[in-house]
């Protein structure tokens, strides 16, 4: 089986040390870093990958390179593992290169922001790919040297996988066949995608943390950091407390969808229940969303985004950080206009994206421009 992963990140790059662990899978890496090419095309880039226990493990993709028609050269799964902002322009461009005379399995990991909604859209006309998603990470991954090194995080206890809904039970067995192949967790088959575009995650967490760092009445509105600080293990009670906050929000959200379209989205979890059954015994208190977010150690080490502050000492929030282009600016953008369609009221996510466009001042308005002009209506 023949895998190709677009993007070259923390999460490609983890993955394609890991399927090169798989007997019978070669893996080809779609990469727009011209550095990371050249890296692998001398022939002395061995890709690594240190886990959690202190072992290294290394693999050479069967390629890595910028031309998409090689690295999709007979591809039986593509994976997009590139964020949010960038998977139209990158759909778009690798449209033309897909085979096409055989099925192809295109997903992303992971799957939220409506990417369904986006390939259908963009792979209008390519009958022969099958559309799927998975609804989180199979392990965190930090700390990455491009081409070259990445950290492992914690990894997921159970994996979970959405088709389009205009794929079939047949081609929802292969995909299950496939992606046991790929990993080492099980993977269950959720029936509906919005089980994935509900899940709670990044876009209700980092928001939330940003707000509680640095937004009205936060420890660090008006001054710079002194030192890194990580995202979770560091989380201020305030923005736990708020992501309880969203998080019940977005529950509304997921309530509104099952009146309306009649369908069971019960696996749509509080976020604090979905965290305890995706790490289990490495969180070490999980008695509050404040404990456990400090004392899960699959986060631990996960830096928050800062950069040097260019007016003088300390560090500021990055503002090219996937936190504001990725979380925000698509990933709330969307739940903001679902919720807007059916009505929900939603104040502390509203409070927390608007605050964010104000304060960085540069992110694109709306919701992505793939939502269904008729959705909930012809969902």
């Amino acid at each position: 089986m023949k895998v190709t992963i677009c993007g070259a990140g923390r999460t490609g790059h983890l993955n394609a040390v890991l399927f090169k662990q798989r007997p019978g899978i070669a893996v080809s890496v779609f990469t727009a870093s011209a550095a990371v090419a050249e890296g692998w095309a001398s022939g002395d880039d061995i890709w690594q990958a240190h886990t959690p226990d202190g072992n290294v493990l290394s693999a050479r993709p069967d390629y890595v390179g910028t031309d998409p028609t090689k690295a999709l050269q007979d591809a039986d799964m593509v994976i997009v593992t590139q964020p949010a902002q960038a998977r139209p322009a990158l759909l778009s461009q690798i449209a033309p290169h897909l085979p096409q005379s055989k099925k192809v399995f295109l997903g992303a990991i992971p799957g939220f922001c409506g990417f369904d909604w986006l390939a259908a859209k963009t792979l209008s006309g390519h009958d022969n790919v099958v559309i799927w998603g998975m609804k989180d990470v199979p392990h965190t991954a930090f700390d990455l040297v491009p081409g070259r090194r990445v950290r492992m995080g914690g990894a997921k206890a159970q994996l979970f996988a959405a088709l389009h809904q205009r794929e079939s039970s047949a081609d929802r067995a292969v995909l299950a066949e496939m992606l046991a192949r790929l990993f080492d967790a099980p993977v269950a088959m959720l029936q509906n995608y919005l089980e994935i575009t509900l899940t709670p995650g990044n876009a209700l967490m980092h928001p939330a943390v940003l707000y509680a760092l640095i937004g009205p009445g936060a420890p660090w509105q008006n001054r710079p950091f002194d030192e890194p600080i990580c995202w979770w293990s560091d989380c201020p009670r305030a923005g736990a407390e708020l992501l309880e906050t969203c998080d019940a929000e977005n529950q509304a959200i997921r309530g509104a969808i099952e009146a309306r379209l009649g369908i069971d989205l019960s696996t749509v979890k509080p976020l604090r229940q979905e965290l305890i059954e995706a790490y289990g015994s490495q969180i070490e208190y999980d008695r509050t969303m404040y404990t456990l977010l400090r004392t899960n150690r699959a986060y631990t080490g996960i830096r928050a985004p800062l950069v040097p502050n260019p007016h003088g000492p300390g560090l500021l929030i990055d503002r090219e950080s996937r936190a504001f282009h990725e979380d925000i600016a698509v990933g709330q953008a969307l739940l903001v206009e679902m919720a807007a369609r059916l009505n929900v009221a939603i104040p502390a996510i509203a409070k927390t994206y608007h605050w964010a466009h104000r304060y960085h001042g540069g992110l694109a308005e709306g919701a992505p421009a793939y939502v269904p002009a008729d959705w909930p209506e012809a969902a």
